[in-house]
């Protein structure tokens, strides 16, 4: 009898489903059969750690079996940022460490007193641990990575179950809803991993420059002992410096009522655009041998899932990276301003901030990896030197003025030529003034009165006893 490629006998009388196989070896109760587990969470960007993989995948059996909520297993996520933010040390924060950093962020409110003018905000400053940071921001996470996660998990369900032959789809039965799963668990697990990992480099609520948490103010001590390591400062200028970073973000986020929206809104916007390239996970639900484990593991290595981005998300990136910038650069010029008369450490510091905004951790690349989407402030430096230009030129209150609107935000070419804009802002203040002259004139009837010297209607000209015009010097 001829052998059917996509039922192997496997030396049995009856022909096993390949698919059914190693879906079967990967959540059911053969275990992982001939899949290394750390080869397989290697290639798809999962810890390599055998105990935590056991425990992922054992609390993805579970999972498979029940329906999600949307595309994307938020559950999962949530389950695996927790327990990757806590599979190193991550003890609960003491009394002593939250009257630390209380103590901090209220100094540095004062400091803040005397270089903006901007309020203080009033917020009570916390100290959290690893744990704490991803509960507090995981709802912010779940609104910027939704409509992505959405749409790589659409596309990988779509294109397994249409690139299934009917006679396997009805050999699956009841287990199709375990595959439409399959997406938004991978996704899931992986987006909880990212951020589970991020929570053991960040400082602060707002140190990736957005406000993850919205009206809130905190340090996380563990991790800013891990960021004194090696600097040779002392612990007090360290976690005073970062105490008004954190202060200054929360001040602007709060005085600013739209700037939150406004971030946020962009990072939206250009995730919803971000294209997934379906063709490739077509090929890939196509031509994946399910008994090739080997075969498995190179695919996932080759970022199948990865999104790509066009034209129009480079152009919308780079309004992003701009308008992160803008605000980077801001608290910058501001901690410096506050710091640089109290803290011996303070220009140190600021450097030592400044390369690490630029280059990212870790936690940050395997992030913008997997959504497709930097949340680095690349052009940190020359949007500082813009504040300190402005403040220069227009004082504190002219320069803080600046976030009063949205339209009156400096733009990328104002980044290349920080000098020129104020000169480009009068040219196009002016030319709204015009518009606004124009458009007052028309409300108030003044283009229907004649002009000087001229009778109602002619416009200069003379008309004959019909009505109709003619010019002056006409026949």
């Amino acid at each position: 009898m001829t052998s059917n490629p996509l039922n192997p006998s496997n030396g049995d009388e009856n022909p096993k489903d390949p698919l059914a196989e190693m879906l079967q070896n990967l959540m059911g109760g053969k275990g992982m059969g001939d899949i290394d587990p750390s080869e397989l969470a290697k290639a798809a960007g999962l810890p390599d750690d055998p105990n935590l993989l056991a425990q992922m995948f054992s609390q993805v059996q579970a999972m498979m079996s029940a329906p999600s909520e949307g595309p994307v297993n938020w559950k999962l996520a949530h389950d695996n940022a927790r327990r990757v933010a806590a599979s190193s040390t991550d003890p609960s924060v003491t009394a002593a460490q939250s009257r630390e950093v209380d103590e901090a962020l209220r100094l540095a409110e004062l400091w803040l007193d005397q270089v903006t003018d901007l309020p203080a905000t009033g917020l009570i400053g916390k100290a959290w641990s690893r744990a704490e940071w991803v509960e507090e921001t995981l709802g912010t996470w779940k609104r910027l990575t939704e409509p992505v996660a959405n749409s790589v998990a659409n596309a990988l369900s779509t294109a397994m179950t249409e690139q299934m032959p009917e006679e396997m789809k009805s050999m699956m039965g009841g287990a199709s809803s375990m595959l439409q799963n399959i997406g938004g668990a991978i996704f899931g697990m992986q987006l909880g991993q990212a951020i589970g990992a991020l929570s053991a480099e960040v400082v602060s609520s707002t140190d990736i420059g957005v406000p993850l948490a919205d009206l809130e103010m905190a340090l996380l001590p563990g991790n800013v002992a891990k960021f004194g390591e090696g600097l040779s400062l002392p612990e007090n200028d360290i976690r005073l410096f970062l105490a008004v970073r954190e202060a200054a973000h929360a001040r602007l986020f709060v005085q600013v009522p739209w700037l939150r929206g406004h971030l946020l809104g962009a990072i939206e916007a250009y995730a919803r655009g971000i294209h997934i390239d379906t063709s490739r996970i077509e090929e890939l639900a196509r031509d994946l041998d399910p008994s090739n484990p080997e075969g498995i593991q190179e695919a996932l290595s080759q970022g199948v899932f990865m999104p790509k981005r066009t034209p129009a998300q480079e152009q919308a990136l780079q309004k992003l990276e701009t308008a992160l910038a803008l605000v980077e650069g801001w608290v910058d010029e501001l901690t410096a301003a506050a710091t640089e008369k109290v803290l011996p450490s303070a220009a140190a510091l600021r450097e030592t901030v400044r390369r690490r905004r630029a280059t990212g951790g870790p936690a940050e690349h395997a992030f913008a990896s997997l959504v497709g989407l930097e949340l680095r402030p690349r052009r940190l430096r020359e949007a500082a030197t813009l504040w300190a230009s402005l403040k220069q030129e227009r004082g504190i209150e002219g320069r803080d003025a600046i976030w009063k609107h949205p339209d009156l935000l400096p733009t990328a070419e104002d980044l290349d030529d920080p000098k020129g804009f104020s000169e480009r802002r009068q040219l196009a203040e002016a030319s709204d003034s015009e518009v606004d002259d124009a458009l007052v004139k028309l409300l108030d009837g003044g283009f229907d009165a004649p002009e000087a010297g001229t009778e109602p209607g002619t416009e200069g000209g003379t008309k004959d006893d019909d009505g109709t015009k003619k010019d002056d010097g006409g026949q």
